[in-house]
Parts: structure tokens; sequence; C-alpha cells
């Protein structure tokens, strides 16, 4: 029977085969975020003003740690649609613990990355132990944190004006200039580029992206390892609502919706396949820098909203497509 450590190996030969593909995508990626930029720049005099520079990475950070957890799953050949409205319960839990409970601030901080891994390991039991599509699943999960986001908070906002210090988690500057989300998603990044190359979790999740079959076959627990999987997905989900919910200084539960749809365009956009088996979070943190760009540079150029939005989607269609160029290419 062929070890774990044989699908090791088959999954590194793979990742060696797609290597030059996968940095190719990973250059045009930054390209398109150069010419973006470099269009708003000469569109915008305010767009590269170093207030708006911090605004854009500052929507960077939230977004970009959502796309983080995303890829994860996105790696297994599945897909994630509750990071949005599950980023924001854990920002209303958030709220609870430590505005409403008066818990100190470390343990509402692990509070609400206890509730994002809690998310991610119900979507991995679905998904795994009721065969459920990670579609349905995480869809109807979507529904569940929006709907619990709403009662929990009695549809109001909760605010952390008592709570003293956890604003400075965002927006405080250990960096000179630089807000701390920035470098927590960064950190994020860090840590999600060790787990997925380094690690028997990213490995696993690009073996079952790759061929589910063939990783049980070779002795392989992979429903157990795809509720590993979705758990450190909802671990960086956990990690969004809480940075979402300092910068904001206060827990809006009617926030979520759309969220997912940005996170996943930024892990296409980088290069991760949506069949599976291939991933990078190189990508995944330049596609979420391309999203956020787009978004502010529309912004400040005085776009309608619902242009925005028009935008937005015209975008992940062409992820999308290219991800299919790409599959079709490699095949």
């Amino acid at each position: 029977m062929t070890t774990p450590s044989t699908t090791t190996a088959r999954t590194e030969r793979a990742a060696t085969r797609f290597g030059n593909r996968q940095q190719l995508q990973q250059i045009l990626a930054f390209a398109g975020l150069v010419v973006i930029f470099a269009f708003f720049s000469f569109a915008s005099p305010y767009f590269l003003d170093w207030a708006n520079v911090k605004g854009i990475l500052l929507a960077t950070a939230v977004t970009g740690i959502m796309a983080l957890g995303a890829t994860f799953v996105i790696a297994t050949g599945g897909i994630d649609l509750s990071v949005g409205t599950g980023m924001t319960l854990c920002s209303v839990m958030t709220g609870v613990f430590l505005a409403n409970l008066g818990l100190p601030l470390v343990v509402g901080v692990l509070g609400g990355l206890a509730i994002g891994a809690l998310i991610g390991l119900l979507n991995g039991l679905n998904v795994s132990y009721l065969r459920l599509p990670p579609f349905i699943a995480t869809l109807a999960m979507m529904m569940v944190a929006q709907g619990l986001s709403l009662v929990i908070s009695g549809t109001k906002p909760i605010y952390f004006s008592d709570v003293g210090g956890f604003d400075q988690l965002a927006a405080g500057e250990l960096v000179p200039g630089l807000p701390n989300a920035v470098l927590i998603f960064f950190a994020a990044a860090a840590i999600a580029g060790v787990t997925l190359s380094k690690t028997l979790t990213g490995r696993y999740a690009l073996s079952i992206g790759s061929n589910e079959e063939a990783t049980a076959i070779s002795g392989v627990d992979v429903r157990r390892w795809k509720v590993v999987i979705y758990t450190v997905a909802g671990l960086f989900t956990g990690l969004a609502g809480v940075v979402m919910a300092s910068r904001l200084n206060s827990a809006q539960p009617g926030l979520g919706l759309g969220y997912e749809l940005e996170a996943i365009a930024a892990v296409v956009i980088g290069g991760t396949s949506l069949r599976g088996g291939k991933a990078t979070i190189l990508g995944t943190v330049i596609g979420a820098l391309i999203m956020a760009t787009l978004t502010n540079g529309l912004r400040i150029m005085s776009i309608p909203q619902e242009w925005q939005k028009v935008a937005v989607g015209i975008v992940i269609v062409l992820a999308v497509y290219a991800d299919i160029l790409r599959r079709g290419k490699e095949a």
C-alpha cells in the first residue's frame, strides 16, 4: 500500500510540474496590480496620497485574511461561501465577550478566533461526514451566521468604546505610518505560506484537490483532514472578524454579505485553481491587493456604487475564465 509519505512526494512532484505556470500567473497578477495602480494614479491626484494608500492597505487586510483561509479550502477543490457573514459573526461575538461580558482583551480576542474555528469545524463536518457539497454546506452556514449575528446583537451595533486598547489592534502603529492591521495581514500570510508548503495540512489540501480518490487509497484519512483544513480556514475567518471589529471599533451585524466574493476572487486572481490541487499564498496576497485597489480607485473617482459592483463582478468573471484557460492548457 502506498504510504502517506508517497502521497506527499507525489504532491511535491505535481507542485514542481506546475511551478513555472504558477510563477507566471503571479507575475501577470502583479503586473495587473501595477497597471491598475498606475491608471488610478494618473486618473486622480488624490490616489497616491499616503492616507488613501493606507486605506487601501487596511481594506486589503480584512479581505486578504479571509482570502488566506479560503485558499486552503479552494485548494481541496471546495468552496467557502460563509467567510463573509462568518467574519461578521466573529466580530459580533468578540463584541459580546469584550463589551457585554467585560472579559479581558486577550480572552475576548481568542474567543473571536475560536468562533471562527468552530464555523470552519462545522463546515468541515458537514462536507466530510454528512457529504454535503461544499457549495451547499457553506451556503447554509452563510445564512446561519448572518441570522445569528442579527439575533445575538439585537440587530444593533456593539461598540468597543469602553474596551481599552481594542481599537489599537488594527489602527495602532507598531511601525510608524503602517497600521497594525496590515502587519497582522502580512504575518498571517507568512504563517499561511508556511502551513501550505511545509506542513501536512497544506500538502494534503493540495493532494486532495489534485486527486481525492488516490489520496484516500494511499492511506490518508481524507475526511479527517478536510475537517482540519476547514477549521484552519475558519481560524483566518475569526482573525478577519477581530481585525474588522477593531478597525471599526464596533461590531456591525449588517456587514458580511459580498465579502466572500471578493475573497474568492482574490484567491483565483492570484493563481489558485477552483478545481483544486494548485494554490499560492503570495498570489492570494496580490489578488487581495488588486481587489482593494480597484474598489478604492473607483470610489475615489466618484464612480457610483452600483457601477463599482458591476466592475467587481466583471473582474470575478475574468478571474474564473482565466482559471478555465489555465486548466485547459494544463490538460
